[in-house]
């Protein structure tokens, strides 16, 4: 995984996605979901090139209750696009990097 994708917790995920500056992409994920794995690479690579557009941070539905509870995450890989403390849009399921390119280009 890329080192500028941010890994947030439940204690870190005000800080790091609801306070942060200009919109964040928040990938809901677990080790043991395919769909989660075949996305993946994808954000690696646009982590790059939205670099200063959107920040890219993934939370591991297994180890953090809290916020997935708290925003009805019901199935993985969830996307979401917070901007200020708001949720923007959000899309469920493994999407193609051509979808993913539309999900951010529609939230910028």
């Amino acid at each position: 995984m890329s080192e500028n994708i941010v890994q947030v917790t439940d204690e870190t995920f005000e800080e790091q996605v609801l306070n942060a500056e200009g919109p964040v992409l928040v990938d809901f994920w677990a080790a043991w979901c395919g769909p989660c794995k075949m996305i993946a690479p994808i954000l690696d690579e646009l982590v790059t090139q939205y670099e200063g557009k959107i920040k890219i941070c993934k939370m591991d539905v297994d180890n953090n209750k809290d916020t997935p509870a708290r925003y009805n995450i019901r199935g993985i890989p969830t996307l979401m696009i917070f901007k200020g403390a708001n949720l923007e849009s959000t899309k469920v399921g493994a999407l193609s990097k051509s979808q993913l390119v539309d999900f951010i280009d529609a939230a910028l």
